[in-house]
């Protein structure tokens, strides 16, 4: 697979950018709520939530790596920010199935 085609399964499908707009939105929404309100509460369950289920292993390795002290800020972010990078990728694999069921198969002989 190359850089071009990995690109466009990531970002050129309407699957993958209408789910990266909305982590991108959560992500923002919860970045504000924490920089400008005293108590952000649990805004940052949503951005996990749609991150789901890749999320999970970036908390568990967080918690593995840094124990006692808990993951950092930039960890947990980047992590969900590669969450959804990934599952872009395969919502725009999905996609592309779906819309070209034949492509990439092979052709049965004698056809």
């Amino acid at each position: 697979m190359n850089a071009r085609t990995l690109t466009r399964l990531t970002f050129a499908n309407p699957a993958s950018a209408i789910y990266l707009t909305l982590v991108a939105g959560s992500l923002a929404t919860a970045t504000a709520v924490t920089l400008f309100s005293a108590d952000p509460g649990f805004v940052w369950v949503w951005p996990a939530l749609f991150t789901l289920p890749f999320s999970t292993l970036v908390v568990m390795t967080g918690d593995a790596v840094w124990a006692a002290e808990g993951a950092p800020a930039w960890f947990l972010v980047g992590g969900l920010a590669v969450s959804a990078l990934v599952q872009a990728l395969a919502l725009g694999a999905l996609w592309q199935a779906v819309r070209e069921p034949r492509r990439g198969l092979p052709h049965p002989r004698g056809h």
